[in-house]
């Protein structure tokens, strides 16, 4: 029958492959069952004043090969594994067969060639599902020490960390300039004042001088005029004695 040829030739194709590449090379990671971790939010740290509109959360439709190439090197086995089992499913699904038939007409074919069982073959897909959240965690916690949400001991701070630390020790000299500028306007104001009321005090000090100057002023012009008047005149005794 086809279908029989189709699914002699998937085997024989996945096999041969298994053997011209090695157990080194995994194919790339795909979700297995029960393995799905939920997405890590960071913690959104508050926007100083000033800073302006903060960055949008970054989106990745797309991992990055170095993630991808090292994904496949946690999940690359013997051979003999539930990687090269999932490998087999996905080479025999291309013959037409899905859904149960599909797994179980794999599973007959990669235990006749590995002698694993099907307690053997879960087993290891468990060992692939752990390998998978220890990395993470591993990452995870790396991301966070990076950004600076937990601190690795003796562990070199990282660029963000630095940034971070530099973000604060400058927000606390802003502070800092803040309050000494704050001083120092309280100190012009009282300055100002100060030299308001100094000016007042010696603007009514001139005119105080002015007033009693213009005053004698007028009173010493008043006499010397009536002294020159009644003692210079021409019927001044003064001057009639003289003659």
């Amino acid at each position: 029958m086809a279908i029989l040829d189709n699914l002699a030739k998937a085997a024989k194709d996945f096999f041969i492959e298994d053997d011209a590449q090695g157990p080194a090379k995994a194919e790339a990671a795909r979700p297995l069952p029960g393995a799905a971790q939920p997405p890590y939010t960071p913690a959104v740290p508050p926007t100083p004043a000033g800073a302006g509109t903060p960055a949008a959360p970054t989106t990745v439709t797309q991992a990055e090969q170095r993630h991808l190439d090292h994904i496949q090197s946690l999940l690359a086995g013997d051979g003999k594994d539930f990687m090269a089992y999932t490998k087999m499913v996905k080479s025999m699904s291309a013959s037409g067969l899905s859904g149960p038939v599909l797994y179980q007409t794999a599973f007959n074919a990669f235990a006749a060639v590995t002698g694993l069982d099907l307690a053997t073959l879960l087993a290891s897909a468990e060992q692939f599902e752990q390998k998978l959240v220890a990395d993470r965690n591993k990452v995870l916690e790396r991301h966070r020490e990076k950004i600076g949400e937990i601190q690795i001991p003796k562990a070199p701070p990282g660029p963000i960390v630095q940034l971070l630390q530099q973000e604060k020790q400058l927000q606390a000299d802003l502070a800092d300039l803040t309050r000494q500028l704050e001083l120092k306007s309280q100190q012009l104001l009282a300055a100002q004042q100060q030299l308001q009321e100094e000016r007042q005090k010696a603007g009514a000090a001139l005119a105080s001088y002015e007033l009693a100057n213009a005053t004698a002023a007028t009173e010493l012009q008043a006499h010397r005029q009536a002294t020159q008047s009644f003692l210079a005149g021409p019927t001044s005794p003064f001057t009639s004695s003289t003659k």
